[in-house]
């Protein structure tokens, strides 16, 4: 029977309230029988799969509570089916839990070098070159697979020995006594920092540790659309691991600098265009700066002061999509300052000959004054 058609408790022999303490002493006991390395029964490795899935699942708050509710069932449509499958070997199941294989001699485990860490590096473009995307040429440092040694760590014609401090385990171990029995106290070994093994001589290059720090020039595909902030993730070209590890990722942050002609809102931009007293009464066709290039827009007679005309599809493109923002352009209506005195009595004979009709807005003109009103208290 799988371990989908059996309760996790029956597989580790628990009840459903035991606490993770008596969870993880059930799992311990049933490994120690079951393993493959130790059991000689022909169904020890599905079994020993069936108590390893049942207790990476009891284990885990989240999802025990998904069970106890739920079941099976609830952890499949939560998305939070034990992950148990992706242990390349069934040893590795202990390092993963318990941090060492409690089975596995010195002699015969076998250990892999540790992923390198994670770099990050930062980016600055234009707005401009958010809208269009770009190759960016990003300087990085970068810790790199040493090439003297062939990122062995050891001086090319030598090798390495077994460390004589803890006999090639990678960890030292010290029993202590107290009233309350024998304890043991586990810790890497500070001679071959875990590896089991010192080398003969280390290379010249890098003083053993298989790497070295370079400059380097990271070409990184900035998508059109990027957000101020976002992070771009190139997998594998992070630090090199410690002697031959696999690489880390390089993580690059986009800052987006400001442009003084645009105000970004999502995949929105906001503007400005200026206007005179005359064009805004009379009307005519203004010219609107837009990312991609100049835009016509036509303001009719009789336009208010800080009106907004909306240019759809003149924004910022979406992130993964055909789509585009908008542009929003408020109409700023500039007033006389600096009259002749013959422009003067121009303007004073138009205010006697116009009336209060000449002045009465639209109704929709009407209520966008105090929409805008409003949206200015807010």
């Amino acid at each position: 029977m799988s371990t989908t058609e059996r309760d996790y408790y029956d597989v580790l022999g628990v009840k459903r309230g035991a606490s993770e303490i008596q969870v993880k002493k059930a799992f311990r006991a049933l490994a120690r029988e079951l393993h493959p390395d130790v059991s000689t029964s022909p169904d020890a490795e599905q079994r020993f799969r069936e108590i390893a899935e049942a207790y990476e699942v009891l284990t885990d708050p989240e999802r025990r509570a998904l069970y106890d509710r739920l079941g099976h069932a609830g952890l499949r449509r939560g998305g939070l089916e034990p992950t148990f499958s992706h242990f390349g070997d069934l040893s590795d199941v202990f390092a993963a839990f318990f941090g060492e294989d409690v089975f596995s001699g010195a002699a015969s485990r076998t250990r892999r070098s540790a992923r390198g860490p994670d770099l990050q590096a930062i980016v600055e473009i234009d707005l401009e070159e958010a809208f269009t995307g770009l190759t960016a040429a990003v300087p990085i440092e970068v810790a790199v697979g040493c090439e003297r040694c062939a990122a062995s760590g050891s001086e090319p014609g030598t090798g390495a020995r077994e460390c004589s401090t803890c006999g090639g385990a990678g960890v030292v171990r010290r029993v202590s006594q107290n009233v309350f029995g024998q304890f043991v106290h586990q810790q890497t070994c500070p001679e071959c920092r875990g590896l089991g093994r010192v080398l003969e001589t280390p290379c010249a290059d890098c003083d053993g540790e298989g790497r070295r720090v370079v400059q380097r020039t990271l070409d990184v595909d900035v998508p059109a659309g990027i957000h101020d902030g976002q992070r771009i993730r190139i997998r594998g070209e992070g630090h090199a691991g410690f002697q031959s590890g696999e690489s880390g990722n390089a993580f690059v942050v986009v800052r987006v600098r400001p442009d003084p002609r645009f105000v970004r809102d999502g995949d929105d931009l906001h503007t400005a265009i200026r206007l005179t007293m005359t064009d805004a009464a009379l009307g005519m066709t203004a010219r609107v700066d837009a990312l991609g290039g100049e835009l016509e827009l036509e303001v009719a007679s009789g336009t208010q002061p800080g009106a907004v005309r909306a240019l759809r599809g003149h924004g910022m493109p979406t992130l993964r999509s055909s789509r585009r923002g908008d542009l929003y352009v408020r109409l700023d209506v500039a007033m006389p300052t600096n009259m002749t005195e013959e422009q003067r009595l121009l303007l004073e004979d138009f205010g006697r000959q116009a009336g209060p009709e000449t002045y009465e807005p639209e109704d929709d003109e009407d209520e966008g004054f105090f929409r805008r009103l409003k949206s200015a208290l807010r």
